[in-house]
């Protein structure tokens, strides 16, 4: 039988528009098994599971699981207090900022539509080592991202280079193995353990790897095709260079301004398109229409603005 991940590649469906959509990432370490609902079906308590879904909707902050890569034992007695990250992505005002333990009913008391909207507030401490690395590993949730993705998890924790943590959902299961790198948000898929090395090398130079990127997850889906669209017209890789200014919707069609650091703005055209051929979401879905970010047209309306003297 043929996995979600294998139809997809058979398909040939784009990466570009398919990250998870959150300005700002809340981390909660969790060791032990994940059940497909990780917040509600793991050894966290399901109670504050719940209601850090609840108080984080609709605030920017999207809130999600992680522990270490390896063998996962079922111990119900774990510790109350551990490892948290909070990350906000938006370009030039990226950061990630930690704390070694907290109890996690305890961060129910954070402000989330301030950290949303990318203020920490000195909260916690800055984390000032490599990028964090996270690997989509919810076997219960979905069957390849364990067989594709732990393995990978292990095998960049083995070769050292960056923080690799396993990670409840990133969103879009047949693209596994999906990954994430904070704090500048951007999701790929499909990718291996040397793609992973070339994208963490680029981001040390402050330069972004396009290939297999499926979007900075700052921006909704249109603008992550739209932002990508720009990237490939004019080859720019510079990490912060590129921003979605507006997006506005028209039905299935949305009008977005991409602007550059230096001035220059586009209008990109993005179109909600489903694809030719039906397919499952995930492993054991009944296939149907997966919805794609088609850009239709990618315009120039201004231009960079004259160095100064």
């Amino acid at each position: 039988m043929s996995t979600c991940t294998t139809l997809s590649r058979a398909l040939a469906e784009p990466l570009a528009g398919t990250a998870s959509t959150a300005r700002t990432w809340l981390l909660l370490e969790q060791p032990g098994p994940w059940g497909p609902d990780a917040l509600v079906e793991s050894h966290l308590d399901p109670a504050v599971g719940r209601a850090l879904g609840a108080a984080t909707a609709g605030t920017g902050v999207r809130v999600a699981l992680i522990r270490r890569p390896g063998r996962h034992a079922d111990r119900p007695g774990n510790a109350t207090a551990r490892r948290a990250y909070l990350a906000h992505t938006l370009p030039g005002n990226s950061w990630i900022r930690t704390t070694a333990a907290v109890a996690p009913e305890r961060l129910l008391d954070l402000d989330f539509h301030r950290l949303g909207a990318g203020a920490h507030d000195d909260l916690w401490e800055p984390h000032h080592g490599d990028p964090l690395t996270l690997v989509c590993t919810n076997g219960r949730r979905d069957r390849c991202c364990a067989l594709l993705g732990r393995p990978l998890a292990a095998e960049l924790a083995a070769s050292g280079g960056s923080e690799v943590w396993e990670i409840t959902h990133l969103g879009g299961h047949r693209f596994s193995p999906t990954l994430l790198v904070l704090p500048h948000g951007y999701a790929y898929g499909r990718i291996t353990a040397v793609g992973v090395k070339n994208v963490l090398e680029a981001l040390h130079d402050g330069r972004l790897v396009g290939e297999h990127c499926r979007g900075r997850s700052a921006w909704d889906r249109p603008g992550q095709a739209a932002e990508l669209a720009v990237r490939d017209a004019t080859g720019e890789r510079g990490l912060d260079a590129i921003a979605v200014l507006t997006s506005r919707a028209t039905g299935d069609t949305h009008e977005v301004t991409v602007g550059h650091a230096d001035g220059r703005r586009w209008r990109v055209t993005v179109a909600t398109r489903a694809g030719a051929e039906p397919a499952p979401a995930s492993c054991g879905a009944v296939a149907g229409p997966q919805h794609r970010m088609t850009v239709i047209d990618v315009t120039a309306v201004s231009q960079a603005a004259p160095a100064t003297r």
